[in-house]
């Protein structure tokens, strides 16, 4: 179902729509409207597609235009000129990977949901102290994983994360398992040979397969 563009997003929302968030690392544009076609059609529609390429902008332009059913997000998104450069893309939503209060101050000034980076219980605090407190834990397996997760579900009750980082389809239900796990992130659903060869079935099957874990 196609989002309305004036329809108000929230990083839970962005969290809750389904359990995986892919991260996707993107080339050439070319490659972006039939790969944001192929996760939609297996019912994955939040598209995180990193700023780690020179055509990742572009990408995302071409996703809002094109598929009115998916909602691209940035990931990778760094700084205030990021965050701009990103919203004027298209992007309904940004995802970084620490956080900055300039970071926070920029999308909340942009009207643009953001899922903060966090793997200490200090940055967690500070992002907290800026009015977030749905948070992406990266990098997640690196940082701790599921025993972190479940450590920080004491002091921070009232937090809810994507754990995003080493995370596969083998781990993935670990996690989601956990209490304060919304969804998480990963970059399984869309392998670069996949996405260079044009295997938009295989990314279809993968997304079918994501959307299911919960």
């Amino acid at each position: 179902m196609a989002m309305n563009a004036n329809e108000k997003l929230t990083a839970l929302a962005v969290m809750q729509d389904a359990p995986v968030i892919p991260v996707i690392v993107l080339d050439e544009v070319a490659q972006a409207v039939p790969l944001a076609r192929a996760l939609v059609e297996g019912g994955i529609r939040m598209l995180e597609v990193t700023l780690r390429t020179p055509a990742a902008l572009a990408c995302i332009e071409a996703i809002a235009r094109h598929v009115p059913e998916a909602v691209a997000g940035a990931g990778t998104v760094r700084s205030q000129a990021d965050a701009q450069a990103a919203q004027r893309a298209g992007a309904r939503f940004a995802v970084s990977p620490g956080y900055t209060p300039a970071v926070g101050r920029a999308c909340r000034e942009l009207g643009l949901p953001l899922l903060p980076g966090v793997a200490t219980g200090s940055e967690i605090m500070l992002a907290q102290e800026d009015g977030h407190t749905d948070l992406k834990f990266f990098p997640a397996l690196q940082a701790g994983g599921a025993a972190m997760l479940k450590a920080w579900s004491g002091p921070f009750g009232d937090v809810r994360f994507c754990p995003t980082g080493g995370v596969t389809a083998a781990n993935a239900r670990e996690l989601l398992a956990l209490p304060n796990v919304v969804c998480v992130g990963g970059s399984w659903l869309t392998p670069a040979d996949a996405v260079r060869q044009g295997d938009w079935a295989r990314i279809t099957q993968l997304a079918r397969e994501a959307a299911a874990l919960r």
